[in-house]
Formats: structure tokens, sequence, C-alpha cells
């Protein structure tokens, strides 16, 4: 009896050893990816990694290129600043001094030659005074100009003083002043300055400066009836020192072959022009 008993525990135990085996063998026929998953979570290889399929790229989609546009090569890259251009941030007087005093006398301003005010004296200058008008005091109407500068005749300032001007019926400077004003910003050719005719001409504060060059027209604080003017071109400033800088030929390097010029047409000229002398050759062979 005991070893009937010890027998059939024994088969029982078997079969509940084996029971799981058949069950994981079936799992495993069923669905084998499921231990792939699980082993390879433990880092355990038990399957070869099937190939990859080669990638395909497709092609990019070309569309057509759009029409070639005109491109204007900047004619400062390769030529220097023309002198012209140049003068009206270069504020320098392209003008003597004996000229501007020749222009004032064109305009009607009797003004004095060039010339030195003294013998010892190294400066040179020409000037207009007239006293329309005095009491025993102080003049009550007259004009003071004077344009200085060195024996080469360069400008060094213009200075004058208007005093009691006389006006027309809306308070307009009169006509005969007024041309010396535009005689000297008309001489000095920067065309900013034109817009200190309009305050002058209606005896306006005006001030401007700009690239080194100082224009003012002010009324005297001391004097209701008086104002005092100035054209100062301050050669060692700092925009005028950077400003000459950049304009001076010396740090222009001159193209080395005179067809680089050519360079300044705008593309579609250029090729235009290539094309000709092109046919120009094949004609003349």
């Amino acid at each position: 009896m005991p070893l009937r008993n010890n027998i059939r525990r024994s088969v029982w135990s078997i079969f509940f050893l084996l029971l799981p085996c058949f069950a994981a063998a079936a799992l495993f026929l069923g669905a084998p990816q499921r231990f792939e998953e699980l082993f390879r979570h433990f880092g355990i290889q038990i399957f070869d990694e099937p190939p990859q399929p080669p990638m395909i790229v497709e092609p990019a989609a070309t569309s057509t290129p759009p029409p070639a546009q005109a491109v204007d090569i900047p004619v400062r890259l390769i030529e220097a600043p023309e002198p012209d251009v140049a003068a009206q941030f270069l504020r320098m007087w392209r003008v003597s001094g004996p000229t501007v005093c020749k222009a004032l006398r064109d305009a009607g301003i009797e003004t004095s030659e060039w010339r030195a005010p003294s013998m010892r004296s190294t400066s040179h200058e020409c000037y207009f005074q007239r006293i329309y008008k005095k009491n025993d005091v102080r003049p009550l109407n007259s004009v003071f100009l004077r344009v200085k500068g060195n024996a080469s005749g360069d400008i060094v300032e213009i200075r004058g003083r208007l005093v009691g001007p006389p006006t027309d019926a809306e308070g307009r400077l009169d006509v005969g002043h007024m041309k010396i004003f535009e005689t000297l910003v008309r001489q000095a050719g920067w065309s900013d300055f034109q817009d200190a005719l309009a305050p002058i001409s209606s005896l306006r504060d005006f001030e401007n400066e700009r690239f080194g060059a100082y224009f003012s027209f002010r009324r005297d604080p001391e004097s209701q009836d008086s104002y005092n003017f100035m054209l100062v071109v301050a050669a060692g400033s700092g925009p005028q020192t950077r400003t000459k800088a950049y304009f001076s030929p010396e740090r222009w390097v001159e193209a080395p072959d005179p067809r680089i010029a050519e360079l300044s047409l705008p593309i579609s000229q250029l090729a235009s022009k290539q094309g000709a002398d092109r046919q120009q050759g094949v004609a003349s062979r």
C-alpha cells in the first residue's frame, strides 16, 4: 500500500513538471516572437537579424530654374570715386578765394581784391563793408562780409554781419542782401546748404554742420536787429578726415587691364557686347 502511494505521487510529480514544458513548447510554436522579445529584453540573441531591405531614395523633383536676372556690378568696386561725387561728402572748397570774391562782385557785392590785409600778414582776404545809416553811437543799417584764406587762394573761413537789414512788406530779406548768401551757397557747390536760403530770407536762425563744414546764420543776442553768419570748413575734423581718406585716389588700386572697365556694365549688356564681338570676329574670317 505505501509503495503504491509513492508510485502515484511520483507520477503526479512528473506530470506537473512536464506540463509547463508542454505549455511552453505550444506557446513557442504558436508565437515565437514573444519569446524573442522576452530574450531580447535580457540581452540574449536567439535568432539572427533578418536582412533589411535596401532603401530606395526617390529622386527629387526638378523644377525649371527661373530665368537669369540682370545683375549690376557697382562701379565703385573697380573705379575710384569721381571728384564731383566726392565733393558732396568731402567738404573742401573747389574754388579759390579770388574766384569767390569775383563772383560776389559779379553779383553786385563790391568786394575788394584778394590781398594781404597788411605787409606783415601771412593771410589774404577780400571784404565788403557798407554803412547805410548810423547815429552817433553805432551803425543802424550796415553790411560787413569777409572771405579769408592764404596766399595760395585757399579759403579758411567766411564771416559777416548784417545790422538793421531792409525787408520787404512780407518781412523777407532785401534781394540785394540775399545775393550774398545765394552766391556763397552756389560757389560752395554743396546742395544740402541750399536749405539755408529759406530761413535766411525770413531772418530766422539756421545752423548746419555736415562732414566738417559749418554754416550758421544767427541773431545777435546783444542786438535784436543784428545777425551774424559764418561758413567754415574744418579740415581736421573727424568726419572730414575719414571722408578724405576714403576718397583719396592713393587708396584705390587702378585696374590692371582697361577691359576690366567693361565689368561696370550690367551683365546683360556685357553678354550682348560679347556676342556682338564674337559675330564680328566670325564675319571677319
